[in-house]
């Protein structure tokens, strides 16, 4: 029997067994009713609203303190002998990378698609609401971190779950905490090892191999798949070895490079059809308010977006304060402020671009999409690109590899303090789950287990409920949390202010 055969064969048996979980746990978590002609999924509306009721809690913090979010970034406001493991630049770029991937490429072509150039509108929309959401959990995660006594952090839902609802609530808020703790944890594990691992193995290796001869060419091959599957499980295993020090400072260098990279192509094409840009602007904003052949007009074009920019950005699912919980700093708030740039960076501004490349250069294939074909996202991207840059796909294919690299990086993460705080935090507890999570990355060249995959992404939702129960109930130690670290900016700036005017030479005269 042949490789493929015995792949084909496992693939088809796990998808028989877990397809009957996985369309009920699908049908459960996307549950949808139908509002002005379309479906709205439940889960979208519950992160939706949780941004506006955050911005609004927050006083559109978004837009008042993007300033000082920057500054805090750049290192203005470093504290010395703070505990953590990495940066506040580090640690954006680490949560970052967990986001910015394969939904930045093809689900943005889908969003456009189904819900027309429209679609983007509401996903900036929806991108910035988020931030408000990223602030919150990103505090927790920090002001209920653990620190080791060997320096390393652990944070994340599972951690500021149950402290903070047994400091709010007592005996009972620490029982619920410690029921949503537990479930949050089994939720990142799962998708870790499918979604954010064998899913993004698989879907870069797909994308290599088509642009290297498909399955006539070497990467196509069995013994093609095999080496690909042990060069990112050797590498991943690499990095994770060397903990969240390690993987920042790969996704520090990483990620400014991959969006650098992709950003510059996109822009390459907004300049050459520059004079189509203005119709193209106007044509998302008429989309957003007046869009044609969409499914439910408005309503429609609404969902589609925000779906879209909720899934891309994860903001509310409680996976990005886990990397944002080992920053040094001693105020919470200054790095739920850099968190809220994470939206911005991933569905704003890269989300954005691929949209725009998408309208200004309508390739052939995007029409055929918006008239019902079955195309893929990748595909369309790769199209609109192509119709500047012919040969774009080979960079498309190293954007592709970075992205997924990144991403499989940063989940590795996630997924090691969600096993960690199931099983322990022992050395051999930890290493079987880094030899667990290099075999998934083998695995994700040879099998595609799309069962599990859709299951993965159903508990990644799921987690959106366990998380934002605890947010709803932990804002007023968030607020508490932004007036200490507001406080302390002042002070710095009077401190600074008065040494300044010491310095200054006096009047004459």
């Amino acid at each position: 029997m042949s490789l493929e055969s015995m792949t084909e064969t496992v693939d088809a048996k796990v998808s028989a067994f877990f397809e009957p979980v996985a369309t009920w746990l699908t049908e459960v978590v996307f549950y949808t009713v139908p509002v002005a002609g379309t479906d709205l999924p439940l889960i979208v509306a519950w992160l939706v609203i949780a941004g506006l009721v955050f911005t609004a809690w927050f006083g559109l913090l978004q837009v008042r303190k993007f300033k000082l979010a920057l500054d805090v970034v750049r290192g203005k406001y470093d504290e010395k002998g703070a505990a953590g493991e990495v940066n506040h630049f580090q640690a954006l770029t680490a949560a970052v990378s967990g986001t910015v991937g394969l939904g930045n490429i093809a689900g943005v072509a889908v969003a456009v698609s189904i819900g027309g150039p429209g679609a983007t509108f509401w996903m900036i929309l929806c991108g910035l609401l988020g931030m408000a959401t990223k602030f919150v959990e990103v505090t927790l995660g920090v002001k209920y971190r653990e620190v080791h006594a060997d320096g390393t952090v652990s944070g994340g839902p599972m951690h500021y779950l149950p402290k903070g609802l047994a400091d709010r609530f007592g005996a009972r808020g620490a029982t619920l905490g410690k029921i949503l703790a537990g479930l949050a944890s089994v939720m990142i594990l799962f998708f870790g090892l499918f979604g954010g691992n064998l899913l993004q193995v698989n879907q870069s290796y797909e994308q290599l191999a088509a642009v290297t001869g498909g399955e006539d060419g070497f990467v196509g091959s069995s013994a093609g798949a095999i080496l690909f599957g042990l060069l990112i499980a050797a590498l991943t295993g690499l990095v994770l070895l060397g903990g969240i020090r390690s993987i920042a400072s790969v996704t520090s260098r990483l990620v400014p490079a991959m969006a650098g990279l992709y950003i510059v192509a996109c822009l390459v094409v907004i300049l050459v059809n520059i004079s189509a840009l203005p119709s193209a602007v106007v044509t998302i904003i008429e989309g957003a308010f007046n869009p044609e052949g969409v499914a439910g007009g408005i309503i429609g074009a609404l969902i589609v977006g925000f779906r879209r920019a909720a899934f891309s950005n994860e903001a509310g699912l409680g996976s990005a304060p886990i990397a944002h919980s080992a920053v040094k700093t001693k105020h919470p708030a200054s790095e739920g402020l850099v968190a809220l740039l994470e939206p911005f960076i991933d569905t704003v501004v890269i989300c954005t671009m691929t949209a725009l490349t998408i309208v200004i250069a309508n390739p052939a294939s995007w029409a055929e999409a918006r008239a019902g074909e079955d195309i893929g996202g990748v595909t369309i991207t790769s199209d609109a690109f192509e119709t500047v840059l012919p040969w774009f796909p080979y960079v498309l294919t190293v954007a592709v590899l970075l992205f997924a690299f990144s991403t499989v990086l940063t989940w590795g993460y996630y997924g090691l303090k969600a096993w960690s705080y199931l099983f322990g935090r022992s050395r051999a507890s930890e290493t079987a789950y880094k030899a667990i999570y290099a075999v998934f990355a083998v695995t994700g060249s040879l099998l595609t287990l799309s069962t599990l995959i859709d299951m993965a992404d159903a508990a990644l939702f799921l987690l959106s409920v366990f998380n934002i129960i605890g947010l709803y109930l932990l804002a007023p130690v968030v607020k508490r949390e932004l007036n200490a670290f507001l406080e302390s900016v002042r002070e710095r700036k009077s401190a600074v202010d008065d040494e300044q005017d010491e310095k200054a030479p006096a009047s004459v005269g």
